[in-house]
């Protein structure tokens, strides 16, 4: 195939796997469908395999500009439309993408790798609408497409308010029934992610209600009430969460962050201490850690706490802001300088992203 089609997805840092606080792990994706090929590559005109070496050295300008000099001197040239959609859509210009892949679509109605290509351009160029029929049909083609196929596929559904769907495309994607519980979960977690509140809590509820022992569902609604400062709700969410998952780190850390939000400051203490010891890898309990013991006034353990944080993520500008405070409240004025115009200085770079 003429590139991976969703490894481009990946360059454009589209959020296919869950962090660790959140769902699960995202099941690393399987290989790609192979499409029906519209050309072989015997026949095919050296222009193409010219530009698209250029493409992958990153000369994404020169490539198209090679591939449009052919197509004036040739046009109607077969394959040409699906090289040019091709390389739009690398460049992530997906307008132009979708004018030359519809073109390619028409003359070859079972290519599937323009039919795939088109669906996902509608997609990243905010149309979900007419991105799903075209996602669909390369789901029917390939039977065992790959998971970020059904995970596009449903994301799609959720901006076009079909949850049901959605819900039977992420059920799919995870290999379970798409009437089960963890489907709900499963859809439940995407349309959180999605911001889509009221209909992620039914669902969640749901879950809950068709398996009151699933791993996790409390944990989400745990999340969804915190997050929209529901605090009490959150907590017997929460706890509900641990009696049947004793072992989960995040609820800990959450749990211990929805009591810091109330200031019981010592039960928060007690259950961030316990997240750190199930997993010391994150730096999330470590920051909230630090805060809470600086709300308490041991600002010498909350230095540890955030000097932790910071090794294990030298580039967070929150715990270098708190460790400013800390600082202060120390009376060491000059470190607390240091570290909140460091603060400062991370803040202004993450701001400036794109």
């Amino acid at each position: 195939m003429r590139f991976a089609i969703f490894q481009s997805i990946r360059w454009l840092g589209l959020p296919l796997i869950f962090c660790a606080t959140t769902l699960a792990q995202q099941p690393a994706p399987a290989a790609v469908p192979k499409p029906v090929p519209s050309r072989s590559p015997v026949d095919e005109p050296p222009a193409f395999s010219h530009a698209r070496k250029l493409m992958q050295q990153g000369k994404v300008d020169e490539g198209i500009a090679e591939l449009e000099t052919f197509e004036t001197s040739n046009p109607g040239m077969k394959g040409i439309d699906l090289e040019l959609g091709t390389a739009f859509y690398k460049k992530s210009d997906y307008g132009k993408a979708v004018e030359f892949l519809k073109k390619a679509v028409a003359s070859d109605a079972n290519n599937g790798e323009a039919t795939q290509l088109l669906g996902l351009s509608y997609y990243l160029n905010g149309y979900p609408g007419q991105a799903i029929p075209l996602l669909e049909k390369v789901q029917a083609w390939y039977p065992r497409a790959n998971v970020d196929a059904s995970y596009i596929l449903g994301i799609c559904y959720i901006q076009t308010k079909d949850y049901p769907n959605a819900r039977k495309a992420f059920a799919k994607m995870f290999d379970v029934p798409p009437a089960s519980a963890a489907s709900y979960l499963f859809t439940a977690r995407m349309l959180f992610r999605q911001e889509f509140d009221p209909i992620a809590e039914e669902y969640g509820q749901k879950a809950v209600a068709l398996d009151p022992k699933l791993p996790l569902a409390h944990f989400l609604l745990g999340e969804l009430y915190l997050y929209k400062s529901r605090v009490p709700e959150a907590i017997a969410e929460f706890q509900k969460e641990l009696a049947i998952n004793p072992g989960h780190a995040a609820t800990y850390y959450k749990l211990g962050d929805a009591y810091s939000r109330i200031q019981n400051f010592e039960d928060a203490e007690r259950l961030l201490q316990r997240s750190i010891w199930l997993d010391a890898s994150s730096t999330g309990p470590y920051i909230l850690m630090g805060k809470v013991l600086e709300k308490k006034g041991e600002f010498q353990l909350a230095v540890r706490a955030l000097q932790k944080a910071a090794t294990m993520d030298p580039n967070n500008a929150m715990t270098h802001h708190l460790l400013g405070q800390a600082y202060r409240d120390m009376g060491r004025k000059e470190e607390a300088e240091t570290e909140l115009k460091l603060a400062e200085q991370l803040q202004t770079q993450q701001d400036s992203r794109p």
